[in-house]
């Protein structure tokens, strides 16, 4: 029999949060572009954040993966919780950021053939037998839907891809990572709409094993995907919501639905 003692344990560890974040505030130099941000994203949601241009999405996808420390002109204050640890307090950096995965707009291909840039990360973490890596470069590729594109020229240089096919190559190297939180950041900007949709279905599937940000300037895209929503305006989360609720006009502040209904932004 389990003991109540036990139960209270499992409860606490199951509501803990993949992601909590306490009184943020994010400066460039004198520019604040987020202050007081307070949210949690629970284990296996997709959480949308949607907002019109410079209201600080990305600014907020940064600090998460501690990317403010290649830029000294980024300061942070407030609280960042990855799986109840503070991120401030975690000294490695290259084990928090395998474990959240960034995509940003636009493609950042790295100088390698595209097999190497989906191995990359696996042979980091160990991974050296050829058949175990083919099988994880084949099911990352497979995920990003670029596989059927590139399975004939897994050696030719990722840079040789197109744009689109570059950023899905992108988000099969951050799938090759295993990460335990995933964050897009407008990942379609690239990508046809046809592939969008393709991308958009494998999401769904994946939140059976990690979280997902997914940050869009696409409402229509969080209404599709997301499980509950956040609206940033002006540096501020202005609400955040159950997604279908947002978007059927049940939210606190009216400008929340000016913005999904192209009001402004």
């Amino acid at each position: 029999m389990v003991s109540t003692a036990e139960n209270m344990e499992t409860t606490a560890v199951q509501e803990t949060p993949k992601l909590k974040v306490s009184n943020l505030a994010i400066s460039y130099g004198d520019t604040t572009v987020l202050k007081d941000i307070n949210l949690e994203v629970k284990t296996n949601e997709i959480f949308g954040i949607i907002g019109p241009a410079n209201s600080g999405k990305t600014s907020f996808l940064k600090v998460l993966n501690r990317m403010d420390t290649f830029n000294s002109n980024m300061s942070f204050e407030g609280d960042a919780f990855f799986n109840g640890l503070n991120t401030r307090d975690l000294r490695n950096l290259y084990a928090l950021r395998s474990r959240v995965g960034v995509v940003f707009p636009l493609p950042v291909g790295l100088p390698l053939t595209i097999y190497e840039n989906v191995a990359l990360s696996p042979r980091l973490r160990g991974v050296k037998s050829k058949e175990d890596l083919d099988i994880i470069v084949e099911r990352c590729l497979m995920r990003a839907a670029l596989w059927d594109e590139v399975k004939d020229r897994l050696n030719s240089l990722g840079s040789l891809l197109s744009g689109g096919q570059q950023q899905r190559l992108t988000i099969a190297r951050a799938l090759s990572q295993e990460p335990e939180l995933l964050m897009l950041d407008e990942f379609s900007i690239a990508v046809d709409p046809v592939t969008t949709m393709r991308i958009e279905d494998v999401l769904k599937e994946l939140k059976q094993e990690m979280t997902i940000i997914l940050v869009t300037n696409l409402v229509q895209q969080a209404r599709r995907l997301a499980d509950r929503t956040a609206f940033f305006l002006n540096g501020e989360c202005v609400e955040i919501g159950d997604t279908e609720e947002l978007f059927t006009g049940n939210v606190k502040d009216e400008r929340t639905i000016g913005y999904i209904e192209g009001k402004f932004g």
